[in-house]
């Protein structure tokens, strides 16, 4: 699994790791009946508290899209209810394109999403020049 947790970002760890979980469920890069990566194993390697990691597998349980089998572990269920739009799966792929890129110039993680956060800063910024 790749996951990205940017710890700068304005959107909480547990929620940055539920919706990507989701997009891979939906994207079909996690399969029905898969089983999720343990709490406490994904928490050390994204280095989160495992309480973050057990809050992002209760969000998905309540939408419907893992259970949890108690010492068993969490798995993505027999029929998740989540459809990959089109545009997700030009994003995914868009990203994909992105995190290639970011790759091939050297820059970790954290530089690229800030080019993108600030990429998207300047879309929204009213001020910026047009061009």
């Amino acid at each position: 699994m790749r996951i990205w947790i940017d710890e700068n970002a304005r959107i909480p760890p547990y929620e940055q790791l539920r919706a990507q979980l989701r997009l891979m469920v939906s994207s079909g890069q996690l399969k029905p009946r898969e089983r999720l990566s343990p709490i406490r194993s994904l928490a050390a390697e994204l280095g989160l508290a495992p309480g973050t990691v057990a809050r992002a597998y209760r969000e998905l349980e309540w939408e419907g899209i893992v259970e949890g089998r108690g010492r068993a572990g969490t798995f993505v269920v027999s029929e998740p209810p989540v459809a990959f739009s089109v545009v997700e799966r030009q994003l995914a792929d868009a990203a994909e394109v992105f995190a290639a890129e970011a790759d091939r110039l050297g820059a970790g993680q954290q530089a690229a999403m800030l080019a993108l956060e600030n990429a998207f800063a300047d879309r929204s910024d009213p001020d910026r020049e047009a061009g």
